[in-house]
């Protein structure tokens, strides 16, 4: 079974296990894809993160983050006139190598591990036909393309490819990207390790360079995907996974944690106390991850110690069951896709892709096609700052796949986009399907929460669906919180996903009416 938020993924990885492909194989097929069909939330011009089990090993992950260009300092920017913070888009804003592509070519390498045999022009094959020959334009790419096109615009290379003939495509129109295509088969040819050290790394420096990046040949030569031993979680029901530092993975494991303490499960599910509890763990987890979550190698602490029982007691502890805690200041927008693919052997990957802000950059290399992140406008130009800018170092991460293997044989995998939404998001999926023992489906379609900003939002607010009834929305007002109403079923929330493999081998599914995916199983 597979789940992404574009259908199109679902059923290209689908298509692989069909012919005896393992996870990880469907996995890369349905990465490549989705930033084909769904260009304005993630690309191979931006990063990305896995977590992968195989029924008796260790849980494992994939770091595939770049990091800053050897030239991005603030000296740099400063003498561009740059003194106060990164801008959003433009190349000042593509400062980051794209790691997403060497973390592919790790799994790829897994999958032969795993006995897979599938050649790797197989599993690009879906995404460069839909380059090639077109796919239909979603509600979803039309509207954020309408929004953004004023800032995007200018940006070199955006027009061209994202405005064909000087419009904003319409939903159901075709969208077709040549160069992009081409980009593929080239992979697919060459082998993935090209996007970094071979012909194709040549012409994505010469671009980037055009484009007014920093970055170099030499820092794409640098950069590696890394394997990484993910953070891990205690829970009463079973053992939660999630990724470390440079994303805010701990965050996602802390929450759960507190609410487990909190013994969430005696609580009802469709009560402004249910709601008022998730929000206030969420409060105690941020402000943990804003006072130690950075790149790993300039931390100050074990990032597996903040998840130390008695820690999580103490969040636990200072929460309030009846008022709300005072609320600071959200880290921002974030676009990104969560996909999740389980098999027949329970093999199960959690996988998440992003550029960062819808389009990222903005920035479409002339000879790729590819579209580079703009990650590294989340670095702080204030060298006093826990994110502080440094040449070569990693920018922090609201990315973060989630699995969990349960003490009762069932095995999850689940996730959400949209930055400081992930967390939040994945505790409402995790509470209500784990915990009260909901279908994936249901507790992804209930109505949620956000609590900040997430992508296309400035506010700092409560955010409510409009579903959720008016005595919860009342009493959480009572409480404190200060609450902003939503649409019934509003993308502000993110685009959730989740798969569950019981014990006898059923799959079970979930993709979010938010977004434009679903599950697909066999």
């Amino acid at each position: 079974m597979a789940v992404a938020p574009h259908a199109l993924a679902s059923q290209s990885a689908l298509a692989v296990l069909r012919e005896g492909g393992n996870a990880v194989e469907a996995m890369i097929a349905a990465a490549a894809t989705i930033p084909v069909v769904y260009p304005h939330m993630n690309s191979i011009g931006g990063d990305g993160f896995w977590l992968i089990h195989v029924p008796g090993q260790p849980v494992r992950a994939i770091d595939a983050c770049g990091a800053a260009a050897m030239a991005a300092s603030r000296d740099w920017y400063a003498v561009r006139g740059i003194t106060t913070s990164i801008p959003f888009r433009g190349g000042v804003a593509a400062n980051t190598v794209a790691g997403t592509i060497s973390g592919w070519d790790l799994a790829f390498a897994l999958s032969r591990e795993l006995g897979g045999k599938l050649p790797l022009a197989r599993l690009l094959a879906d995404a460069i036909d839909y380059a090639e020959r077109g796919i239909a334009v979603t509600r979803s790419q039309a509207t954020n393309t309408a929004a953004k096109r004023r800032e995007l615009e200018p940006q070199p290379g955006f027009a061209e490819t994202f405005l064909p003939g000087g419009n904003v495509p319409a939903a159901g129109e075709v969208f077709r990207q040549p160069r992009l295509g081409a980009t593929l088969r080239h992979l697919a040819a060459t082998g993935l390790d090209d996007f970094y050290r071979g012909e194709l790394a040549r012409a994505l420096a010469a671009d980037l360079a055009d484009a007014g990046s920093p970055l170099t040949l030499a820092d794409l030569q640098k950069h590696r995907g890394q394997w990484r031993t993910p953070l891990w979680l205690d829970h009463s029901l079973g053992t939660l996974y999630n990724m470390p530092p440079p994303t805010q993975g701990a965050v996602s494991l802390l929450i759960l944690g507190i609410l487990d303490a909190l013994e969430i499960g005696k609580v009802d599910p469709a009560s402004a106390e249910y709601v008022h509890l998730c929000v206030e763990a969420v409060k105690q987890a941020f402000g943990v991850r804003d006072r130690y979550i950075t790149d790993p190698a300039y931390m100050k602490v074990d990032p597996q110690a903040l998840l130390a029982a008695d820690e999580i007691r103490a969040l636990a502890a200072a929460i309030d069951r009846s008022k709300a805690s005072p609320w600071g200041k959200s880290k921002g927008p974030a676009d990104t896709i969560w996909m999740g693919v389980i098999d027949g052997e329970g093999r199960a990957v959690s996988f998440i892709q992003s550029l960062y802000h819808e389009f990222g950059s903005g920035v479409v290399l002339r000879q790729t096609g590819i579209n580079w992140q703009n990650r590294g406008c989340s670095f702080s130009l204030d060298p006093n700052t826990l994110n502080a800018l440094e040449p070569g170092r990693k920018p922090f991460h609201t990315l973060n796949p989630a699995l969990a293997v349960l003490r009762d044989g069932r095995t999850i995998v689940y996730g959400n986009m949209g930055g400081d939404g992930q967390p939040q998001t994945q505790s409402a999926v995790f509470t209500r399907s784990v915990v009260y023992g909901w279908g994936p489906q249901a507790a992804i379609s209930a109505p949620r929460w956000l609590l900040g900003r997430t992508w296309g939002q400035t506010s700092e607010t409560l955010k409510l669906e409009s579903r959720f009834p008016r005595e919860v929305v009342e009493e959480l007002r009572t409480r404190g919180h200060d609450v902003e109403i939503l649409a019934e079923f509003d993308e502000t929330v993110g685009h959730a996903g989740a798969i569950i493999r019981h014990p006898n081998g059923v799959l079970e599914g979930g993709a979010d009416p938010r977004s434009d995916g679903g599950v697909a199983g066999y």
